[in-house]
């Protein structure tokens, strides 16, 4: 009994002992030896660990290429035909250089993005032109005409002794509101062109995208009926078609175009003005027009 108890003691000391020299599960190497990872001894010099960290950057650089698929399939090709020079390289670095995100989603969050600033950007040159025209009192007066001629703009405020002082106040600024309200519409539609008019939804870079191919099918229908109506019929051009044509040699868009015509009224006005025979004209036609009875001459 004396010897078994010994024998177990014995084999007890020599497992544990066993067990301290044993490498440890998820420290350093794990069960493998570094150095026999490496294959480099203890005394190892700088240049035998250099070596190996190039064999191990191979090793690395191999298993890159032959997990992946695609990869993979290339590198066949690759060795199947060495002759293919530079089709190669492109195959190699479109794998290289090739984004990692869709692409798609990219495409979708930079148009996301333009349209936001470009929505932005309309409103804020909308509003800066809003407030230097309002400041102006060149752009405020003429503005103020524009509004009495369209009848927005009332300027007869009548007075009623019946009212207290603060119904009176409250009286003139509602009429001051009405009034600043119906200026802005008169700068909105009358005075704020171009890069600076009011921003519409449609305008943006989204909306633009997403209605082109119903652009595009209306151009074509378009185009249809011009071809059929002026250039199979002969039919003599309307105004409509005669100022598209003067628009197209002139080489304007429809903003410049509606800014043009805007500018040659006016100075048509304002040669009018100073013409006698048109003031004659006015005074002819205040008085009656053509159905007036006239007794010698005026």
């Amino acid at each position: 009994m004396e010897t078994a108890g010994y024998l177990g003691l014995f084999l007890l000391a020599m497992s544990l002992c066993s067990t301290g020299h044993a490498l440890i599960e998820n420290l350093y190497c794990g069960k493998d030896n570094c150095y026999e990872v490496l294959d480099i001894g203890y005394d190892a010099t700088k240049e035998d660990k250099e070596s190996a960290s190039l064999m191990f950057q191979k090793v690395a650089n191999a298993y890159e290429i032959l997990r992946d698929e695609e990869q993979r399939t290339d590198y066949n090709y690759y060795l199947d035909h060495p002759e293919e020079y530079y089709a190669h390289y492109y195959r190699y670095y479109r794998r290289r250089m090739a984004p990692k995100v869709d692409v798609r989603i990219v495409i979708v969050v930079t148009i996301s993005v333009i349209s936001v600033i470009q929505y932005w950007s309309a409103w804020n040159n909308y509003n800066t032109a809003l407030c230097y025209l309002i400041t102006v009192p060149k752009y405020r007066m003429k503005a103020i005409e524009i509004a009495k001629q369209e009848g927005v703009y009332d300027v007869k405020k009548k007075k009623d002794r019946t009212k207290t002082k603060v119904e009176l106040k409250l009286m003139e600024w509602e009429f001051s509101w009405r009034a600043t309200k119906n200026l802005s519409k008169v700068y909105d539609q009358n005075l704020v062109r171009g890069g600076y008019r009011k921003p519409k939804i449609y305008d943006i870079l989204w909306l633009k995208l997403l209605l082109l191919p119903y652009d595009i099918v209306m151009y074509l229908l378009w185009w249809i009926k011009w071809i059929w109506k002026f250039w199979i019929k002969k039919e003599e051009y309307g105004l409509e078609e005669r100022e598209y044509l003067i628009r197209r040699n002139m080489k304007m868009s429809q903003d410049q175009w509606e800014e043009w015509k805007r500018l040659k009224e006016e100075e048509m006005k304002a040669e009018l003005a100073t013409n006698a025979r048109y003031k004659s004209y006015r005074r002819y036609m205040k008085k009656g027009g053509p159905g007036q009875m006239m007794f010698g001459p005026e």
